[in-house]
């Protein structure tokens, strides 16, 4: 039975294109023994209540997913991932999650509180999940600070520093392919 992987697009308009040759490229470095499932967010981004939005159908998602599932995200994606963990339970099990250039809100804007973790949120986050974390410090969209903000939090995590790639790391997920396939073979042994 193929592993199941729940990709979730990074925001802005376009995103989900912008994002498909990302899920194309985890889906070809992975191979037939996965199935990335790539779903589009449908909401309006310029609405205040665009986050809880994304957080029900994230929700949705991995409802409906069975055991063992790996979940990864790009950007805004990514980091809805973090705050949809850290503040519901799910009954789901998780093997890891693969976060690509995952923005850490922060600011008193309103439309940034509904993104934003609560305070001791890494406390929060279900025990024993491996989180995984890949950032290029040429990335132009999301500041590397946040990654090293997230390195900060989540000391037990994994985090892979690329030198080049931009925000969208050339559209090539080989790297965290490369992880998920580590750890899902070290998982099932």
């Amino acid at each position: 039975m193929r592993k199941q992987v729940l990709f979730i697009q990074g925001g802005g308009n376009g995103g989900y294109k912008a994002d498909a040759p990302l899920a194309a490229s985890l889906q070809a470095a992975l191979g037939s023994g996965y199935q990335v499932h790539y779903p589009q967010m449908l909401t309006d981004e310029t609405t205040a209540d665009f986050a809880p939005q994304w957080l029900r159908q994230i929700g949705e998602q991995i409802a409906a997913a069975k055991d063992g599932l790996i979940l990864a995200g790009h950007s805004l994606g990514a980091s809805l991932l973090v705050k949809y963990l850290s503040e519901h339970t799910v009954q789901t099990s998780i093997a890891g999650v693969f976060l690509v250039a995952p923005a850490y809100w922060n600011g008193d804007q309103d439309w940034v509180l509904p993104l934003k973790l609560k305070d001791g949120f890494a406390e929060r986050l279900p025990r024993d999940l491996p989180f995984y974390f890949y950032q290029c410090r040429d990335d132009a969209v999301v500041p590397f600070e946040h990654f090293l903000r997230y390195r900060q939090e989540l000391p037990g995590a994994v985090f892979r520093e690329l030198e080049k790639g931009g925000h969208q790391l050339n559209d090539d997920l080989s790297v965290v392919a490369a992880d998920i396939i580590h750890l899902t073979m070290h998982k099932s042994e």
